[in-house]
């Protein structure tokens, strides 16, 4: 069709001879069949190509859809309708009006907003709110000005509530594990033995120590050391441990201990005449005192079982050389605390909940107690902290 437009303007303009005219109309002729058999084929490949892909949704990229956009306004809706496209000319339309709001559109030009709240000061919120429980949004907001952190108490209800945090109101009226936990902790210790094989004269010599561990702090005294226990060097360590003067088991009223037998009927009643009640744990149960038996592991792992010990002189000095590396790191992983909040909150707060909780079961069995019965809306929670120190 172009060709033949293209010769009736030559013709007007230019006087041509019959015969050229003629050469022209059959050149014209020719290659306008030739466009249309091109169209035909085109035209049955995408017939063909459809029927292959139906009944899936095309996916094109942005690439894709500004070319045929593009060329669709070239052709024109009319032009359009009367081949089977890919998609239908409304959509290759609202492609090329897509493409034009794209020209226009100054949305990656514009300034940012307000800014987000940093995650420390969302860190600092959330770890106030936990660790002082009846401190309300306003608290909280003065605090944090204490700090140089200017935050509004929108911002600091929102950041709580994201957290599941309820308001200070509701949140005080309820215990949580780890309050009802940490209560009687300050009075509680518990103790345990381990034994070590040792070179001497006469060959391998086993070495049995006797440790008490506070389970408040976790600092831990090696209450003695021997290669022929008894209960009369148990009962010896008992008074050392209750001496009125430097006695570690000073302020505490509850020692929990297994059933072996080198903890005696008299080294009960030695504890018992200075306030120390002693608690035996069911048998076969070393869950029940995990605190203790997760020290043994320490030590055993991280000192004792990469020596070959010689003598008692080489044991004592092993075992002191790894309390005081302890008792260094544990002042150096401590944390600061920022200004006016608790720091008597310890770490890993559901394992704790779950070791604790069951040396606070025993505890209150012996009392004629239940567990459930001090704390029935709590079990949930129990739980869920069961199932958290599984994973």
């Amino acid at each position: 069709m172009t060709l033949l437009v293209l010769f009736d303007r030559l013709r007007s303009m230019l006087p041509i001879s019959h015969p050229l005219r003629f050469l022209l109309v059959a050149l014209a002729g020719w290659i306008n069949q030739q466009q249309r058999e091109m169209i035909d084929y085109l035209q049955t490949e995408n017939r063909v190509l459809r029927e292959q892909l139906s009944p899936r949704r095309l996916r094109f990229t942005d690439d894709q859809r500004i070319r045929l956009a593009a060329k669709a306004k070239r052709v024109g809706r009319h032009a359009l309708q009367q081949f089977e496209t890919i998609v239908s000319p409304d959509t290759l339309l609202a492609w090329h009006r897509h493409l034009i709001a794209r020209k226009y559109d100054g949305h990656q030009r514009r300034g940012p907003g307000r800014p987000p709240t940093t995650a420390e000061i969302r860190q600092l919120v959330v770890r106030m709110a936990v660790e002082n429980r009846d401190w309300g949004y306003t608290r909280i907001q003065g605090a944090l000005e204490n700090l140089g952190h200017d935050v509004g108490r929108g911002t600091i209800a929102t950041i709580l509530g994201r957290h599941g945090i309820e308001p200070a109101p509701e949140w005080r009226k309820r215990t949580t594990w780890r309050e009802f936990l940490k209560a009687p902790w300050d009075v509680l210790a518990a103790a345990d033995f381990f034994t070590v094989e040792v070179w001497t004269a006469t060959g391998l010599t086993r070495y049995v120590v006797l440790f008490v561990i506070e389970l408040a702090t976790r600092r831990v005294h090696i209450a003695g050391i021997t290669s022929d226990p008894d209960g009369a060097w148990v009962v010896q360590c008992g008074r050392h441990l209750t001496d009125p003067v430097d006695g570690f088991l000073i302020g505490k009223q509850f020692l929990l201990h297994d059933r072996d037998p080198l903890f005696t009927e008299t080294f009960r009643d030695t504890l018992a005449a200075t306030g120390v009640e002693t608690v035996r744990l069911p048998p076969k149960s070393p869950n029940l005192n995990a605190f203790a038996e997760r020290f043994v592991r320490s030590i055993k792992e991280s000192c004792l079982d990469r020596l070959i010990l010689c003598g008692e002189a080489s044991l004592r000095r092993a075992v002191r050389e790894f309390m005081a590396r302890r008792t260094e790191s544990s002042r150096v992983g401590q944390r600061a605390d920022f200004p006016g909040c608790r720091s008597d909150v310890s770490p890993r707060p559901h394992c704790l909940s779950r070791a604790s909780g069951r040396s606070l079961e025993v505890l209150l069995s012996t009392r004629g107690l239940s567990w459930r019965a001090v704390c029935p809306k709590n079990d949930r929670v129990s739980r869920e902290s069961d199932r958290q120190c599984r994973a």
